[in-house]
C-alpha cells in the first residue's frame, strides 16, 4: 500500500536511519507520532460519522 510512495515512512530502511543524526531521528518520531494521532483522529471521526449515518438509515447487514 504505502511501500510505493517514496515519501513513505515505511520505505526508510535500516540504513537509512542509521545515517540520521539524533536530532534527524527524533524529529521523525515526532512527525510518525502527528501522523498516527491523525490517523487515529480520522478514524474516530469516520467511527461517528458511520454511527450517524446507521442511527438515520439502520445498519447495513453485512
Amino acid at each position: 500500500m504505502f511501500e510505493d510512495d517514496p515519501g513513505s515512512p515505511l520505505k526508510k530502511t535500516a540504513r537509512t536511519l542509521d545515517m540520521m543524526s539524533i536530532e534527524e531521528l527524533e524529529e521523525r518520531v515526532q512527525s510518525l507520532k502527528a501522523d498516527i494521532a491523525a490517523a487515529e483522529a480520522m478514524i474516530e471521526s469516520k467511527k461517528r460519522q458511520k454511527a450517524a449515518a446507521d442511527a438515520v438509515f439502520g445498519k447495513k447487514e453485512e
